[in-house]
């Protein structure tokens, strides 16, 4: 780990709603994102959050334009020096909370956009028990393909469907076939569900034809994002074969506002998933010692879901991404394997985070065994997949003792009805 003076769980900030308990963005945490005025004709700019505020990067000196592909591309070394620039800035006693408090911008009277221009987008499926659940659901005989344990496994996602937190989702038309029915038919999709994800946002890049080696995969790494990728379970299963995820992904993703930087997600690594003793060793390009022993991340996902009848989100699943089988080193490591060029800004999605008990499931394909036990909910309501004006909100945290306790905000979306066909 990697850590220095602003990961002291004892600073505070003279922004009075970052020194709150419950608050997800204290001082240790100072993620990014893109903002502007709610209602205002004023151009998009980055911010950091503190608290219940946004302090505009502009007061230091930091133009970032509508995106913070430019800031990204700086690299690991420079964000560690604007983060503590930021972090001594923010503090109590600092000699700049005079001006700094003129530049805050409340985020109730802010409008968060995409937080940087998403050239590229990959999911991967790091998270072994999701992939045992839904392969047991589809293939009892052999629920984990032969190459789970020796590749980390991904698509490549559409970029053009990402969505900020708050967008609504509507609900897809696409084509999906009945059991036993003859043909399939095109009409809104009957099983929507969401999977609980996180997102890398690539920092600097690499050449082309340049892969990324494992020890040097985290200097190319801005941070990361809540990801709910959203799927519609009965068109996947009429057209995943041979190709894999394609129209059933791509109408929606929805990422949160804010990326959490790599710097501020340093007290909570932790080593990698425990293989079984039967498991393949990685690769050599994929096995790096000190990856093993803290290349995991300890963050918390939670989903909630409230209907259109409930006041109060109701949570259905609380994960950990340190059941993600993949590090954050080896998908990158493997993804530029080949001679893949990243860009700043491009998108690395963990695939759904579920773990071993019925409370950490990610997805309610998994809840509800593909919709043959349906979920109860607050108030009598049932589910098996999503309904029209349900919302759900995803919510992230990371916690260790001895250090502050972080956020991620959320990423939420309620579902629209589908177009009229």
């Amino acid at each position: 780990m990697k850590l220095d003076e602003t990961h002291d769980p004892a600073l505070r900030s003279w922004v009075e709603s970052a020194n709150a308990p419950d608050c997800a963005f204290p001082i240790q945490n100072l993620p990014f994102g893109i903002f502007r005025g709610k209602g205002r004709k004023e151009l998009p700019r980055g911010g950091v959050a503190i608290g219940d505020q946004i302090l505009d990067l502009a007061a230091l000196g930091v133009r970032t334009g509508p995106t913070l592909n430019a800031l990204a591309a700086t690299g690991r070394p420079a964000l560690r020096r604007l983060r503590r620039e930021l972090s001594r800035a923010l503090r109590e006693k600092s000699a700049q909370r005079k001006r700094l408090a003129r530049h805050l911008v409340s985020m109730r009277q802010a409008e968060l956009l995409l937080p940087v221009a998403i050239g590229d987008y990959s999911d991967f499926y790091t998270g072994i028990h999701h992939a045992t659940n839904i392969g047991r659901i589809l293939r009892p005989d052999n629920p984990l393909l032969a190459n789970y344990k020796w590749v980390p496994i991904g698509y490549h996602g559409r970029a053009s469907s990402i969505i900020v937190s708050g967008t609504p989702i509507r609900r897809p038309l696409g084509q999906a076939r009945l059991p036993d029915a003859p043909a399939p038919l095109y009409a809104p999709s009957m099983r929507l569900d969401y999977e609980a994800e996180l997102g890398f946002i690539t920092g600097t890049g690499n050449r082309l034809g340049r892969p990324i080696p494992i020890g040097e995969a985290f200097a190319h790494v801005f941070g990361a994002v809540l990801l709910n990728d959203w799927s519609a379970r009965d068109i996947q299963a009429w057209e995943y074969q041979p190709l894999g995820p394609f129209l059933a992904k791509s109408f929606a993703t929805t990422i949160s506002p804010w990326i959490v930087t790599m710097d501020a997600l340093e007290p909570y690594r932790c080593s990698a998933f425990a293989r079984a003793a039967d498991d393949p060793r990685p690769l050599p390009y994929l096995d790096n010692d000190d990856d093993q022993r803290e290349g995991g991340f300890a963050i918390e996902l939670e989903m909630h879901v409230r209907t259109a009848r409930m006041k109060q989100p109701a949570r259905l699943s609380r994960g950990n991404f340190r059941d993600s089988y993949w590090t954050v080193a080896q998908i990158i490591a493997h993804q530029t394997s080949n001679g893949c060029n990243l860009q700043p800004g491009d998108l690395l999605a963990s695939g759904t985070i579920s773990g071993t008990g019925a409370d950490s499931l990610g997805s309610l394909m998994e809840l509800t065994l593909a919709g043959k036990n349906r979920l109860s909910l607050p108030g009598g309501e049932t589910r098996a997949f999503l309904e029209d004006g349900d919302e759900v909100i995803e919510r992230g945290r990371c916690v260790r003792e001895g250090f502050a306790t972080i956020g991620f905000g959320e990423a939420a979306g309620r579902i629209l009805p589908a177009l009229a066909q």
